[in-house]
Parts: structure tokens; sequence; C-alpha cells
């Protein structure tokens, strides 16, 4: 099962999760406190990059002939609309940059180069699933809906083919975001599945309209002779663009040590325990400049989600202050490279596509889903709650605890390995 007792689980006191919040809270103010020009600059200077990097493909694949071009020119579109979409339109639509009251640059204004309303989006990203990261039940973006992450949902025959169903879903990212956007907006609003043609699937229609006009019709139609170059490579742009921005948002959720909650839990949830679910439920992956704003800082995604309205270029920094207070609490901070945190997210879509009975680890211990009830039965090798370790001084806490129960569990399966080992030596010499 996922986590019903945050304070249990993360091995610390009531008080020492609300410290955490206030000092979590300082970062915030200090990064407010400091916004200005070169943030600005920033923002300003991305937009640029953006648009002379599709003004750039547009002209490659409208004006060349040749192979070489055509391809380049694919490439750097891709480019851009991932630069659009991961730095620009998701970023600006969470409002970081609302402070510079642009009203280019603003989260009520900005429409992303997307099949989906962002309006739509923001109500199912922002106030959904920013406010209830990972919760079994409430984050519809847990799974996306169609995949089982986590030994919580119920295994249902379906799911035998859900390492299928990821193909797609990585393929077709962003109609699947604009299909689970509307469908939420819909319940939000009370609207009965059998009543079609209602004010969100019309807003839905206009913009599908406009988005495969643009990059199905006119743009090819301007490449003249070029009308089926152009359509291939607007179509292939699009393809790399989702495939891009689902490897990143897996690789911020469901790595190993990204940990799922139940709804018991942020029943009565405090400010210090958002914060402290923020933290334990994303993941990081290590990244330079490049690499960085090209995922439009999500390689940040427990910063993201600590601080979702905070300008995206403070990330790194942020990050800096994060881990010094993983460190003084002994939490854990999830990261490492960007292939390594794929892997351990598609060996979970592979691992989940089979029911609980197949597999070793129980509900409550596994790689993917554990709990508080993890630490059940191993008191013994557990250090105490926030104790400090009497010869290095240093905090024990969460970090300390998985340590213990890793090692008792080594020792555990090293045991019965040994056992194994010894009765099939002794059948063979029979």
């Amino acid at each position: 099962m996922a986590i019903t007792d945050i304070q249990s689980f993360a091995h610390l006191a009531a008080a020492d999760i609300e410290a955490l919040g206030h000092e979590l809270d300082e970062i915030r103010t200090d990064v407010e406190h400091s916004l200005g020009q070169r943030d600005a600059d920033y923002i300003r200077r991305a937009i640029r990059i953006h648009r002379g990097l599709e003004v750039v493909a547009r002209v490659l694949l409208c004006a060349s002939r040749y192979r070489a071009p055509r391809i380049a020119g694919t490439v750097i579109l891709a480019t851009a609309k991932i630069i659009e979409m991961m730095e620009l339109g998701h970023n600006i639509s969470h409002g970081q940059w609302d402070w510079m009251n642009d009203p280019e640059i603003h989260s009520t204004t900005w429409e992303w180069d997307f099949v989906g309303p962002s309006s739509q989006w923001k109500r199912s990203h922002n106030h959904v699933h920013h406010t209830y990261t990972n919760v079994h039940g409430m984050d519809a973006d847990l799974g996306f809906a169609v995949l089982r992450m986590t030994r919580d949902e119920p295994w249902r025959p379906v799911h035998l083919v859900q390492p299928v169903t990821n193909l797609l879903v990585a393929a077709l990212f962003e109609v699947g975001i604009a299909v689970h956007d509307v469908a939420l907006e819909r319940r939000l609003l009370g609207i009965p599945r059998t009543r079609l043609g209602a004010e969100p699937d019309i807003e839905l229609a206009r913009k599908i309209a406009r988005q495969v006009g643009k990059d199905f019709l006119l743009f090819p139609a301007l490449s003249g002779r070029a009308f089926r170059h152009t359509l291939t490579a607007n179509a292939t742009a699009l393809l790399l663009r989702n495939i891009w921005s689902y490897l990143v948002i897996m690789c911020g959720h469901f790595p190993d040590g990204a940990e799922k909650f139940t709804t018991e839990h942020v029943a009565g949830e405090t400010h210090g325990e958002w914060y402290l679910r923020q933290l334990l439920g994303t993941a990081n992956f290590t990244a330079g400049p490049m690499l960085a704003f090209l995922t439009g800082n999500l390689c940040y995604q427990i910063e993201h989600h600590l601080f979702p309205d905070l300008p995206s270029n403070r990330y790194p920094e942020i990050a800096a202050r994060v881990r010094t207070l993983c460190d003084k609490y002994d939490l854990p901070y999830t990261t490492g490279s960007l292939p390594g945190q794929f892997w351990l997210a598609y060996r979970t879509v592979w691992k989940l596509a089979l029911p609980n009975r197949l597999l070793r680890r129980g509900s409550d211990d596994a790689a993917e889903t554990c709990s508080e009830r993890k630490f059940s039965g191993t008191s013994s090798v557990l250090p105490v709650r926030q104790a400090t370790d009497p010869i290095t001084g240093v905090r024990q806490g969460l970090r300390a605890a998985l340590a213990a129960v890793d090692s008792a569990r080594r020792q555990v399966d090293q045991g019965r390995d040994r056992r194994l080992r010894r009765r099939w030596i002794g059948i063979r010499t029979e």
C-alpha cells in the first residue's frame, strides 16, 4: 500500500516537519525578494531562441530541395517545439513570470503550441496534479489514467498490454494530455458523459483545428512543391517533442524513490506535510545547462513541485539549498542519470503489468510502492526517530532507516541463497 502516515514513514516528529516547512518557506521568500532584471532577461532570451529556431527551421523546410537541409530543419523544428512546450508554455502557464506584469508573458494570456487549450491544462495540472501529487485516487496524472504505476491500483487483465500502451502514450503524449484535461474539465463542471458538444468540447475542438491547420495545412502549403516533405517534417517534429516530454515526465514522477500516498494521509495534511509529500513524491535527474534548458528545468522536478510558481531558471540554486535541508533532516533526495531514472520508471511499467501475486516484493516494501509498514517488524535495526548518531553526531532519520532495512533485507536474502545452495549441493551429491 502507499503511504498513509507520512510522519511515521519519514521518521520525523511533527515539530520537525513544520520546521522543515518553515525553512522551505524561507527559500521561497528569499527567491521572491531577489527576482529582477536577470530573470526577465532569461525568459525573454528563451522566447527569442525559440522563435529564431522556428524561423530557421521553416526556411530550411520551405526553401530547400535537398535531403540534408530538410533533416536539419526537422531537428531544429523539433527543438523549437520542445523549448516552447517545456520552458515556455509549461512554466509561463504555471505563473512563474506573472510578477513581471508583462501582458505577453503571463499565465492568463499565454497560449502554448499544443493541441490542448492551456486553460484546461492549467486546471488539471496546476490545481489538481500539483495539489495532490502522487495521491492515489486524487492525482489523475498518476499513471496518466491508463498505466498501472502503483500496487494500490487493482490489477486488471488490460494491464497485461501496458508495455504497448506505454509506447502509445509516448507517441501521442500531447493528444493524451488534451483528452485527459477535457475529461477532468467535464467532471469538474458536472457534465454527463453522454452530453457531447459542451463548452469544454468546443474549446478543445477549436484548438485542435487551429493546430492541425497550422502544422498540417498552412506551413506545408507555404512550401509549394515541398508540401509532402514539410508535412512529414512537421509530423516528425511533433512525434519527437511528444517522446521527449513523455521521457522527462516519466523520469520526474515514476523512478524508484518517487513515493505514492493515500487519501487518508491528505485528509489532515499540514503545510509542512504538503512540502514533505512533494519532496518524497518526485525525483530529479542530473543535467547540464543545455539539457536542463531543453527539459524546461524539469530535471529539477523536486524543486518544481516544491515551488511550481517560482522561475525555472532559479531551480539550480534552489536545489543546492534543498539538498542541504535533506542532509539536515536525513531525508532522501532522489536523483540519478537520465537513462538510469527512465530505466527505473520503464521497469515499473513492465513489472506492474503483472498481478501482485506474481511479484517478488509485497505491496508495502516494493521499490516503486512502499509505505510506513515497510519498517514493521524491523525496529531492532532501525535508528530512533530523528536520533543523533553517538559517534558521528549526524542526525538519523528516513535515509538511515531505509539503509538499515535494506541492509537487513540483503542479509536475509543472502541467508536464503546460502540455504538454497547447500540444499542444491546436497541433492547433487546424493
